[in-house]
């Protein structure tokens, strides 16, 4: 399906690239497919500079490269705001209240809000974190940690840098729970 998608993205109009996106991330942007984030509510700009930096390579995630190579400049202005100007939603995934506790006390510690903002929502470059799927946000931290992100952010990688899984689990807790 890939290959026929990165194909057809070439000539679709934008109701259709979110239909596309949708089947992966949700209808409504809000992902219900284990280890896929959420788009809903993230910022515009966080949301086209990701999907630039996928479409030039410089950020390499398979599964998005056929889907992505095609976009125009105006397709991925129009999606970004499209997905920016969508409530987030819970992914509904079990919150675990004493890792939340534990996370509220490691955010505090790591500063998250200082770029997340103080509701996570995220800000211009950064991405909204908040109500952000659990699973998503313990591997994509363990990447930033472990340094095997594509296109790694290198603040974040020693924002995280020394933690361990369960405090990373607890920091996706917290976050998915805001």
């Amino acid at each position: 399906m890939l290959c026929t998608a990165g194909a057809l993205a070439q000539a679709m109009p934008i109701a259709e690239h979110i239909q596309l996106c949708g089947a992966c991330h949700g209808e409504d942007g809000n992902s219900k497919i284990e280890n896929i984030p959420s788009l809903a509510g993230q910022p515009a700009f966080f949301i086209l500079n990701q999907l630039f930096l996928m479409r030039e390579g410089v950020r390499k995630v398979e599964a998005m490269a056929p889907i992505v190579k095609d976009l125009k400049d105006e397709d991925l202005d129009a999606l970004s705001k499209h997905y920016a100007a969508l409530p987030p939603k819970p992914s509904g995934e079990p919150i675990d209240q004493t890792l939340v506790a534990r996370g509220a006390g490691l955010a505090e510690q790591k500063r998250c809000m200082s770029c997340h903002g103080t509701d996570l929502a995220g800000q211009d470059q950064i991405p909204r974190i908040g109500k952000q799927r659990i699973d998503y946000l313990t591997k994509a931290l363990k990447e930033f940690r472990d340094g095997t992100r594509p296109g790694a952010d290198t603040i974040m990688s020693g924002a995280v840098a020394g933690l361990s899984d369960a405090d990373l689990a607890a920091l996706a807790h917290y976050a998915a729970s805001r």
